[in-house]
């Protein structure tokens, strides 16, 4: 409790802080966050302790912004509340966290006080238990992060470092306290995101998060709630809601946020069918619990219960960036967003973070120790100052830059990346130059070898020949024995070959015949083999064998020589006949019978057995085996086997003979062959000898060949490397230099990459000075460290490639180093590259880079350019995303990001709601125009935000180009020729010395011996030669080239300073942008269009002389009045500057005055105001004003002549400064001591300087540009009071056709967009004109403008067509149609002189039918110049604020347009002057008509008087005042008149306007302080702040102090009607009254806010916006406007105001106190009416008069004491009268003395008396008024709130001469 309380008493919640607000649920808090852990994990008392002090520290801490606070918490838990409350020694109980073990726990130890639950990850239960190790910690939440990245389509690159250890483990805790939610604080890039995705997969959450696209409403918004809700009430899962404020497209977002924290739900998120549903859903749940713990069944309870599960269930985690007032203005708006949330403020990283992650990205890359420490230093270095560089970049530029932890962890991963790729590159390079020098080395020692070889080689190659020569002899011997031999041999041959003829016929014979019978006998041994012993058993048993079997034994009988048996005749002849059977018996029990059959001898078959069996058997015709297999089917095979020895002898017996022929002829042959061997093997011995000797030759021959081709190849090496080292020796030198240097390279990079990664991360969005400084500061940081770095660090040496840098040059990059480095940057860093563009230049190069890649250009704006995006993507066509504004669409976040993913194998993108294929082609980049957009961090770490804003070398080399391809352009085409050729020839070097070098790298062994290499590397020399004799020539005739160029660089450097003049306007108006198209094109125009000469000086001079007074026309047109001079004087000084005649401290001195501190010196002279004193003291230090101040009381009499001079500026200085200082600094003189006449002496220094020319604008001249315009560009008139162009449109359109159903006008305004676009679209098929009005008033429209005027396209647009567009300057109209339109004022010009020709030169005056065409000529002409004096007249009292106008009306040329037209009519129609009526028209209607304010009615009507009477058409010598300058000039024809007043002044005296000298110096020193705070807003560096102040909430806290100790208690109101009762005598008492009535309520509201202020600061109550605005005036020195509702009116600065207020507030004492004063202090009056009504009411009811009747009289009274009051009326003091002065001596009103501008008025008596009875005496009606405003708010009574009465005062001149002056009488003055 102790400690919530004290939190409450001193962690307040000021401005800065506004999220200190404590409550109740923070004390419960720390009591939930103790309870989410178990007894069982809390086992000591200490370890109690240390949770309950953590838990503190998460509720309290976190939020904390300031190491104040931090510092006050931790010494009031470990002081206070440990030792008081829980008894306990802080260093004791924490001694295990003590880093630095000095026995004192730091606030910084016990940021290691972790407690979490997902410390273990083996374990099931998740115990909230702290954490010991926290090296261990982060190795487990490093686990999760590598699951999360597997599983997530968005992975993330985290480095785990102590911070973020913290922040996971305190968004856990969160999350995962029942019904908690987190707030994080802290800038985009500082990992709010990603820690809580990694949180709420580490706690197994689903992470819900919306996806916003182009259209996303509140409609999506509410469906993707309802999706969340459900979600994550439909399971048991918990769901963590992440929502950053860059989603926050409505702040009604925040509202149903606000809602859902506070009570769970979102009011009418659900229709009636969604909650039914719901319901639906949760009964199913419902019925799954136990009966006791259901809900009753209701809708409502079902519902509550669905609530009731979102609280449970959903976590929001919102993440906020405390950037800007958005989020303090949320937290004041949408106070749950505190009070619900427990709030984790993110730091900007803490060293240790910084250093962790440096140490673990650096870890991989290959340092020394001492190099790695030093790269970590400087990384962090480079972090913290570059966010001191963005301070004072914000300072003095107002532009915005932010440094987050993103540009961190990008500049380490750049310089990795770099490093790595450098390191790669250089070391291939250096190796590359190595291997060629090896080479040519190895070629060198070579030489001495082989000319050694050379001459051991000769006598060996002669033996070698000789023996070759010894062997020939002997082989030739040897050949012809060999000869010889060979012949006998084949002699021999033949007759054995005709033996073995012979042999072989005969057996071809016996063969042929044999081949016959050999079939047969074949068949008949298969017969044999088909018996078995058994068939021939059954033949063998045959008691009496059929014939058949009987035949056919008998002949196998007769064949084996077997006699048959002689037996009896069985026909009983008694003969004995021969029977075979019984023999045949014989044989077939023979066992051995059918082998016998086989082994028959067939070939010795005796004659006689033959030929019984042919004659007996082979005849038979029962012998046929077909008929014996009838008998027996054993007997079919033996017939077939007699048989077949028939066929067999037959053939045997032919043949017989003729083998043994055979025979002998083979013995005779064998006899023959083995003599022809004998002689073979002789031949044979002998060929062996002779081969023998033959490989012998041949060895020598080779031996010999050898030899030679040795020392032919000796010869060819000896010329290759006479060829190589002759060719490729000059570079041996600049090899040996190259590689030697890119060896120093290597070492170095560390230190060149590391600023190089520091310059793409960091600097990319400063500008060229800015960028400049920073990294001469760095650099020599990184030397004085000790990191190697080359002696002057560039990025395009370290990074830049010669070749593609000229490439950039060519395809339109301008040619100075810093868009060079964007270039660099872009093609180096990791993020795609936003460039701010304001003139162009990066698109234009993009454009041209990429046009070969098919380079697609789309703007948010389109309808498709998310189509177009994807196809560009998954295709990997670059895409240039041009004009985005300072929001990017979320769309494009994940592409941003390069959230790619894998899936399906193929890399993938989410964009939108689709999945696409991403190609690692695609490239991206985006331009804006802004000149000065502010990118808040969340946008600016997702891009690289480059500045591209041209730089004046980048111009001057652009606009040379011109000037020279315009003027000579042969040269210029020469040069271009020359660059793209030496570019190429670079190129081509580049490539040859690549591919010698590769191809003496690639090579293998020994380069001499291979011949293509050499070839390659001397043809390559060759060319390389050529190319590099060309080079030189190139280079040469350059040098010649860019010396004649180089004369035209003056006006090239003249133009650039004119360029950047105008670009610098835009500052002042936001309608003066010029794109740098429009200003090249006009100066290719100034080019073509100046006078020529030979003389190339002469030629400049004339072409600069043309060209500045063509821009300064050009640029006059779209000026206003008050910026033409500022303009020209701008101009003229950038001029001076860049030529040294004008000293950069002497300009700022000009325009400030210097820095003012408190002046020591003391005031010279009385006549000298304060601050022209102070002004010269302090112009007393620059060098050329030295002794000013000491001289300055011995010269104060010259000095006081320019005082007092009426043109100071003409004077002379007094003493030696007249000779001493020039024109220049004269002015500065003035502006110390007549800042009045700063401008007549400006533009007197510009005539001198520049021509008198500069300082008369042209008139304005529609046809002229209208001539300027085309179909495609718009023509802008911008606006300003009193400027009506409409007419003057509508006539020209008539003039040029135009008109009637030509013209098509609209003035825009709410839902006019879509009629708006019709009307272009008929226009530009059409060809007409289309007018649009006021676009200011359709900001939402102004893009569709703008896209419109953008697709305007020649080709497609009618030619005739015209975009007329009217706007008052905006910041919401599009830069690019001003920039390519033609923009003209149409603002009455400045100066009666110009207003006069300006009136005469416009319609209908000009139109000479007009004219002349009036009966009255003289009278015409006489009252038209008069008129159009007095339009110019009343125009120009504007200036002289209320003398002139109370109310300044806009008069415009309509007025004098239907005042002239009425003129030439009553003339025509009158026979005389109808003045009456001129006068009545003219002053009533048409001026009048404006006129709202009484006393200015009577004013126009005193001034018109003067031009509408008789003496102006009558007498010539009419003078309009006394210096006779101006009448109305004689009867003459048009030109006469224009002429007249051409010759008028430029700067009229004010006599001319019925004023007093005095009038001007009002008007003048307001306009040259606004000159000043103009010209002041184009000085970039000017808006330095001075520091060692004091803190704003210091210095508000001590005003409102200050004030508060003056302010009196409130007065007494009923004390007051006690003491002055409402009477009927005295009215006096109810005024008194009444005021303190007023004042108290006044009194209150300043008292109270100041103490609401003073607790605000410290934080006691929220500051609300009014409070806040209060603290704003304070701070400027203004009255707030929550007093100025309650107040008076005032004019004065703060510190008066309260001055006066308190004076009021003792006047109304004092009459309290002592009673009615004798004279009335009439300022002192809230409300001054009361008082007058009073003073009269007392004199009525005294004289019983009706108050109607009543006015008053009035006597100025003298100056002195007045003991008692007037009997009647009253005396009263306190008036001013402003414009004249009361003239004591003769009591009259009288003119005012010099540089007096208001007088104080002695006391006057106000005497009430009949209104018939006030005296007649000649005086002026001086109104009275309130302040020196004049003007109020038109009240009820016909009178402005400003105005009190209208007094008489006596005056000897006629009322109109006062009239003139603005004389009135003023109740208090503005100081």
């Amino acid at each position: 409790m102790a400690v919530y309380k004290s939190a409450m008493s001193n962690l307040l919640p000021t401005p800065t802080k506004s999220h200190y607000l404590f409550n109740l649920r923070d004390f419960s808090r720390v009591i939930q966050g103790v309870l989410l852990s178990l007894p069982e994990t809390c086992e000591t008392p200490g370890a109690m302790k240390r949770l309950w002090v953590h838990e503190v520290f998460r509720v309290y801490y976190d939020r904390l912004v300031d190491d104040e606070d931090r510092d006050w918490l931790f010494q009031f838990i470990s002081k206070d509340a440990l030792k008081n409350q829980l008894k306990e020694d802080a260093n004791q109980l924490f001694e295990h966290l003590d880093s630095n073990a000095d026995g004192k726990v730091e606030e910084d130890d016990l940021r290691s006080l972790i407690y979490c639950d997902f410390s273990d990850p083996k374990s099931d239960n998740k115990n909230y238990v702290e954490v010991l190790n926290i090296n261990t910690l982060t190795k487990v939440v490093e686990g999760h992060l590598e699951e999360f990245n597997n599983l997530s389509k968005k992975p993330m690159d985290l480095v785990m470092f102590r911070f973020a250890i913290e922040h996971v483990s305190r968004i856990s805790r969160i999350i995962k306290q029942p019904r908690s939610h987190a707030l994080l604080v802290g800038v985009g890039g500082s990992g709010r995101q990603s820690l809580t995705r990694l949180a709420s997969h580490m706690a197994d959450y689903e992470l819900f998060q919306v996806e916003i696209g182009k259209s996303y409403t509140k409609t999506e918004w509410r469906e993707d709630l309802k999706d969340i809700l459900r979600k994550s009430t439909e399971g048991e899962q918990h769901g963590v809601f992440l929502f950053a404020d860059t989603q926050i497209k409505e702040e009604s977002f925040l509202e149903d946020i606000n809602n859902l924290l506070n009570a769970g739900e979102v009011p009418n998120l659900y229709a009636i069918d969604e909650k039914q549903e719901i319901c639906e859903k949760m009964r199913a749940i419902d019925r799954q619990k136990d009966k006791t713990k259901q809900t009753d069944g209701t809708p409502l309870s079902l519902f509550n219960m669905f609530i009731d599960r979102c609280r449970d269930q959903l976590h929001v985690v919102l993440a906020m960036s405390p950037i800007g007032d958005a989020f303090r203005n949320r937290l004041r708006k949408f106070p749950s967003l505190v009070n619900c949330c427990t709030i984790d403020w993110f730091q900007s990283w803490p060293e240790d973070a910084l250093q962790a992650v440096a140490t673990r990205f650096l870890d991989e890359v290959q340092l020394s120790n001492e190099e790695r420490e030093g790269c970590i230093t400087m990384c962090k270095h480079f972090h913290t100052t570059t966010r001191i560089l963005s301070e004072r970049y914000l300072t003095q530029l107002d532009r915005h830059n932010y440094v987050t932890p993103t540009s961190y962890l990008e500049l380490i991963s750049t310089f990795k990346n770099l490093l790595d790729k450098k390191r790669m590159d250089v070391m291939k390079g250096k190796r590359r130059y190595e291997v060629g020098l090896e080479k040519l080395d190895s070629a060198e020692s070579q030489v001495t070898v082989m000319q050694k070889e050379l001459v051991e080689l000769q006598p060996q190659l002669v033996v070698a020949s000789k023996e070759v020569d010894e062997i020939m002899v002997i082989i030739e011997r040897e050949s012809i024995e060999v000869a010889k031999t060979e012949k006998i041999v084949k002699a021999d041959e033949e007759i054995a070959n005709g033996q073995a003829k012979a042999a072989q016929a005969i057996k071809d014979e016996c063969d042929a015949e044999l081949s016959e019978a050999l079939p047969i006998l074949e068949s008949a041994l298969a017969a044999l083999d088909t018996l078995t012993q058994q068939d021939i058993t059954i033949v063998k048993t045959m008691k009496s064998p059929p014939a058949g079997v009987r035949l056919v034994m008998e002949s196998i009988c007769i064949l084996k020589g077997v006699k048959p048996d002689r037996v009896p005749d069985p026909s009983g002849s008694g003969k004995k006949i021969e029977d075979y059977w019984p023999p045949s018996k014989r044989i077939l029990g023979d066992m051995k019978f059918l082998q016998s059959l086989h082994e028959y001898d067939k070939d010795n078959i005796p004659a006689s057995i033959m030929k019984v069996i042919r004659n007996k058997y082979i005849p038979n015709p029962e012998f046929e085996p077909d008929k014996i297999r009838n008998a027996s089917t054993a007997c079919e095979g033996l017939c077939k086997w007699v048989r077949a020895m028939n066929s067999y002898d037959k053939v045997a017996k032919v043949v017989a003979p003729k083998k043994l022929a055979l025979k002998a002829a083979n013995a005779e042959l064998a006899v023959a062959m083995a003599s022809l061997e004998k002689k073979r093997a002789a031949l044979h011995e002998v060929q062996e000898k002779l081969r023998k000797l033959q490989e012998k030759l041949e060895a020598n021959k080779q031996k010999k060949a050898d030899l030679e081709f040795q020392v032919d190849l000796c010869t060819k090496k000896l010329e290759r490397a006479e060829q190589l080292i002759g060719g490729l020796g000059g570079e041996k030198t600049r090899w040996g230099l190259a590689a030697k240097e890119l060896g120093q390279l290597y070492i170095n990079l560390t230190g060149d990459i590391l600023i190089s990664a520091g310059l793409v991360a960091y600097l990319g969005a400063f500008t060229a000075n800015f960028r400049l400084e920073q990294l001469a500061q760095w650099a020599e940081e990184v030397t004085r460290i000790g990191i190697p770095t080359g002696p002057s660090f560039s990025l395009i040496s370290s990074l830049g490639e010669p070749v593609m840098i000229r490439q950039w040059n060519i395809f339109g990059l301008p040619t100075d180093s810093f868009s060079v480095e964007n270039g660099i940057i872009i093609s180096n860093a990791r993020r795609w590259p936003l460039m701010i563009d304001p003139q162009g230049q990066a698109n234009k190069w993009i454009k041209n880079s990429e046009k070969a890649n098919n380079l697609h250009v789309i703007k948010l704006t389109d309808s498709d350019f998310v189509r177009t995006l994807e196809n560009c993507i998954q295709f990997g066509t670059p895409v240039l995303l041009e004009n985005v504004q300072e929001e990017l669409d979320p769309l494009l976040e994940p592409l941003l990001l390069k959230q790619t993913f894998k899936q399906g194998g193929a890399v993938c993108i989410r964009l939108g709601d689709s999945t696409i294929e991403y190609s690692h082609d695609f490239r991206f980049y985006i331009t804006t125009k802004l000149r000065n957009p502010h990118y808040l961090p969340e946008t600016a770490v997702k891009v690289t935000l480059l500045n591209f804003m041209i730089t004046p070398e980048g111009l001057e080399d652009q606009l040379l180009g011109i000037v020279v391809a315009r003027e000579r352009p042969e040269l210029e085409e020469e040069k271009n020729a020359l660059i793209i050729q030496s570019a190429e020839n670079k190129r081509q070097l580049k490539e040859i010395e690549d591919k010698i070098l590769e191809v003496l790298s690639s090579s293998e062994g020994n380069i001499l011996e291979d011949e293509t290499a050499i070839k390659v590397l001397s043809s390559s020399k060759v060319l390389a030669n050529e190319i590099s004799e060309k080079q030189a020539i190139a280079e040469e005739t350059e040098k010649k080239i860019d010396k004649t160029r180089s004369g035209y660089k003056p006006i090239a450097v003249h133009s650039s300073i004119l360029f950047f003049t105008v670009a610098d306007m835009a500052n002042i108006e936001p309608m003066y942008q010029y794109s740098l198209t429009w200003f090249i094109n006009l100066f290719i125009l100034g080019i073509d269009n100046s006078e020529k000469a030979d003389d190339v000086d002469k030629r400049l001079e004339n072409l600069k002389e043309y060209f500045t007074y063509s821009l300064y026309c050009n640029i006059c047109r779209s000026l206003f009045e008050k910026d033409k001079l500022l303009f020209s004087f701008l101009l003229c000084a950038n001029l001076l500057k860049h030529s040294k005649e004008v000293d950069e401290d002497e300009w700022r001195f000009l325009l400030t005055g210097g820095i003012g501190l408190d002046n020591p010196h003391s005031n010279p002279a009385a006549w000298l105001p304060q601050k022209s004193w102070d002004e010269i003291c302090r112009l007393d230090e620059l060098d050329r004003f030295k002794g000013m101040r000491k001289k300055f009381p011995g010269q104060k009499d010259g000095w006081k002549a320019i005082y007092d001079s009426m043109q100071p500026h003409k004077e002379v200085c007094p003493g030696e400064w007249e000779e001493s200082l020039g024109q220049f600094q004269k002015m500065l003189i003035l502006r110390c001591l007549r800042p009045d006449k700063v401008i007549p002496a400006v533009q007197d220094f510009v005539t001198a300087k520049l021509g008198k020319k500069f300082i008369e604008p042209p008139p304005f001249d529609l046809g002229k540009a209208f001539a300027d315009s085309n179909c495609s560009a718009a023509l802008i008139f911008i606006l300003s009071p009193g400027a009506d162009p409409g007419a003057a449109l509508l006539k020209f359109a008539d003039d040029q056709g135009f008109g009637g159903a030509k013209l098509s006008s609209l003035s825009l305004g709410q839902g006019q967009g879509p009629i708006a676009m019709k009307m272009i679209e008929k226009g530009i098929k059409e060809g007409t004109w289309v007018v649009l009005q006021n676009c200011h008033l359709a900001a939402s429209w102004m893009s569709t403008l703008e896209k419109i005027c953008e697709e305007l396209n020649p080709e497609t647009t009618h030619p005739d067509f015209r975009l007329w567009v009217t706007s008052y300057p905006s910041d919401t109209f599009p830069v690019s149609v001003l920039q390519n339109g033609v923009k003209m004022t149409n603002e009455p010009p400045k100066g009666v002189k110009a207003n006069i020709i300006r009136s005469y030169l416009s319609d209908p005056i000009s139109d000479p039918e007009f004219f002349t065409g009036v009966r009255q000529v003289r009278p015409f002409k006489k009252l038209l110049f008069g008129l159009c004096f007095f339009h110019a007249m009343v125009q120009e009292r504007r200036k002289f604020g209320p003398i002139g106008w109370n109310i300044p009306y806009e008069f415009n040329e309509t007025d004098l347009r239907i005042s002239v037209q009425q003129l030439a009519m009553f003339l025509n129609e009158y026979e005389h002057v109808p003045f009456d009526a001129l006068s009545y028209l003219t002053g009533e209607c048409n001026y009048g008509g404006r006129v709202t304010d009484d006393r200015d009615r009577r004013t126009l009507h005193s001034i018109l008087i003067k031009f509408y009477n008789k003496e102006i058409i009558d007498t010539d010598e009419y003078y309009f005042d006394n210096s006779q300058l101006y009448y109305a000039p004689k009867d003459g024809d048009y030109e006469s008149y224009i002429e007249y007043a051409r010759g008028l002044p430029i700067n009229p005296s004010p006599e001319i306007f019925g004023m007093n000298a005095n009038a001007d110096i009002t008007k003048d020193q307001s306009e040259t302080k606004l000159l000043f705070d103009n010209i002041l807003l184009t000085q970039a560096e000017s808006r330095t702040s001075s520091g060692g102040q004091k803190s704003n909430d210091e210095i508000v806290n001590d005003v409102a102090g200050d004030i508060l100790g003056r302010l009196p208690p409130n007065f007494d109101v009923d004390a007051g009607l006690r003491k002055y009762p409402t009477t009927y005598t005295q009215s006096m008492n109810t005024v008194l009254v009444q005021e303190m009535v007023r004042f108290n309520n006044l009194l209150e509201t300043i008292r109270t806010s100041l103490i609401n202020i003073q607790k605000a600061i410290k934080g006691l109550v929220v500051m609300s916006a009014e409070l806040e605005e209060v603290v704003v005036s304070i701070l400027k020195g203004k009255i707030p406007g929550m007093w100025m509702k309650k107040s008076y009116p005032s004019l004065k600065p703060l510190g008066s105001y309260v001055n006066d207020f308190l004076a009021r507030l003792k006047f109304l004492q004092d009459w309290y106190d002592v009673g009615a004063p004798i004279i009335f202090w009439v300022s002192g009056f809230y409300f001054t009416q009361a008082f007058l009504t009073s003073v009269q009411q007392n004199y009525a009811r005294k004289y019983t008069i009706p108050i109607d009747l009543l006015g008053f009289d009035y006597d100025v009274m003298d100056d002195k004491k007045y003991k008692e009051a007037p009997e009647d009326g009253a005396y009263i003091n306190g008036l001013f009268m402003d414009g004249a002065r009361w003239d004591r001596r003769t009591k009259l009103i009288a003119e005012s003395q010099p540089k007096v501008l208001q007088d104080t008025m002695p006391v006057i008596w106000l005497k009430p008396c009949k209104k018939s009875e006030i005296p007649d005496k000649q005086t002026y009606l001086a109104p009275v008024y309130k302040t020196s405003d004049r003007r109020g708010t038109l009240s009820t009574t016909g009178h402005s709130t400003n105005f009190v009465i209208g007094m008489e005062i006596p005056s000897d001149k006629p009322s109109t001469h006062w009239i003139g002056r603005g004389v009135a009488l003023l109740c208090q003055l503005d100081n």
